[in-house]
């Protein structure tokens, strides 16, 4: 069993039902769907999701 610090919902999905939760583990931090828990979750390193933002940010420019 993973233990995480909880699974928390984006701030950008207020009152939405199709979002992406986030949880951290001291490894690594999961995502997964809100409306597909079942179907698992996602890993990433701290410095992949770090770099994460920054990696959409340039993508958009």
């Amino acid at each position: 069993m993973i233990r995480t610090r909880g699974w928390r919902k984006s701030s950008y999905s207020v009152g939405e039902s199709n979002c992406v939760e986030v949880a951290e583990t001291p490894r690594a931090v999961l995502v997964r769907d809100t409306r597909h828990r079942d179907l698992g979750h996602l890993g990433f390193s701290p410095a992949e999701w770090a770099a994460f933002p920054s990696n959409l940010k340039n993508d958009l420019l």
